[in-house]
């Protein structure tokens, strides 16, 4: 009679000893969220580690003792990630959304009347400060392609400045150019 089958053996572990798993993670864990992903965790580990789980009582031990570093790792990968959202949220407090406090109120209007498409065209010119060739990679078309489409945007973002009542004349002769073309 050769060696047990390692999914029969790991079946008889986890029938055994999941309640026992089961209790001591729900009593230590910090969340009721995290009580699911430590047990999970901990049989995947004996899972991986079939060869190493004792038999007998042992076994129990070996998996409070996988739990217990579940837990532990658990508690710091929650730790980062709540420092991380921490400086994050400090970072983007710091930043100010240039959109609100560099571009008039009718501007902006003018701008969100603009199909999605034709706002992204744009922002990639004036916020990424993006060309021709490295927008077509963006969008993932030619560069005429490109062209065509931000002359057309341009001109719909004219015409809706011009349809604002906007100071279109603070914008250049080249915008009101273009809003004319499109009247």
């Amino acid at each position: 009679m050769g060696p047990p089958d390692p999914r029969q053996r790991f079946e008889e572990l986890y029938t055994e000893h999941y309640a026992a798993i089961s209790s001591y993670v729900r009593r230590r864990a910090d969340h009721s969220d995290d009580i699911a992903d430590v047990i999970a965790e901990t049989f995947t580990t004996a899972w991986r580690r079939l060869a190493d789980v004792p038999s007998g009582d042992g076994a129990r031990l070996w998996l409070y003792g996988v739990a217990r570093r579940t837990l532990a790792n658990h508690r710091r990968g929650e730790s980062r990630r709540a420092a991380l959202t921490s400086r994050l949220r400090e970072e983007l407090a710091d930043w100010t959304d240039p959109m609100t406090t560099l571009v008039p109120d009718t501007t902006r209007a003018a701008f969100m009347r603009l199909s999605a498409d034709d706002r992204e065209l744009l922002s990639l010119v004036g916020w990424e400060g993006l060309g021709n060739a490295e927008i077509a990679k963006v969008l993932g078309c030619s560069r005429i392609a490109v062209r065509q489409r931000l002359h057309r945007a341009r001109k719909r973002l004219a015409a809706e400045l011009a349809a604002g009542d906007s100071e279109i004349n603070r914008y250049g002769a080249r915008a009101v150019s273009l809003a004319k073309e499109t009247l």
